[in-house]
């Protein structure tokens, strides 16, 4: 479980492919932190860090994972947003979130509005995900606030903060990113499309 708090970015290292399966490795000021077999959210993916060297670590991602997310597109190079599980007591900043992503998204609209930015994303609405207005939402990872829900698309409003310390600084118009939606509105849309 995690919860949409960005603790850091890390930078993709290298990437290999061995069947169906990417190993990546992570350049990240968190790994002295970590351990063999941990969780950590990678742009929202849950995935466990499989070795441990220096300042770096690896992840492996199976090919389902890559399907479902927009983890295909990573290149050497690139800044993900990092976060670790969270631990029994600790306070609950953003919402609940569970690492599955559960499906990709394109950026439409990537605007700076007096200090801070707003984002709005297209999502495939045969999928039967929704968003709430005021409702919670992961992109990346970053746990945010919902505005003008829409069927297939909603906008959220970024902070300077969370610009500058996540990955949301990169993206522009045609960005695919990864799209988590709020695990209590996913029960509720649940229990409606059964009546």
């Amino acid at each position: 479980m995690f919860t949409g708090i960005i603790e850091t970015l890390g930078t993709i290292q290298e990437i290999q492919k061995e069947e169906g399966n990417l190993h990546i490795t992570v350049v990240s000021s968190i790994t002295a932190e970590l351990q063999i077999d941990q969780s950590v959210a990678h742009n929202g993916i849950c995935l466990t860090v499989v070795a441990l060297k220096d300042t770096s670590y690896t992840v492996t991602a199976i090919d389902e994972t890559i399907k479902k997310t927009n983890l295909g597109n990573w290149k050497v190079g690139d800044s993900v947003n990092l976060e670790r599980a969270m631990k029994l007591g600790d306070r609950l900043d953003g919402h609940i979130v569970q690492g599955h992503v559960d499906q990709t998204g394109t950026c439409i609209v990537a605007k700076e509005t007096g200090g801070s930015w707003l984002y709005t994303f297209e999502y495939d609405q045969t999928l039967n995900n929704l968003t709430i207005e005021k409702g919670s939402i992961t992109v990346n990872g970053v746990s945010l606030t919902v505005v003008d829900s829409k069927k297939n698309q909603f906008s959220v409003a970024i902070i300077p903060y969370t610009h500058e310390h996540t990955n949301f600084g990169t993206f522009e118009v045609g960005t695919e990113i990864n799209l988590e939606f709020d695990v209590i509105g996913k029960y509720v849309s649940k229990l409606y499309a059964n009546k």
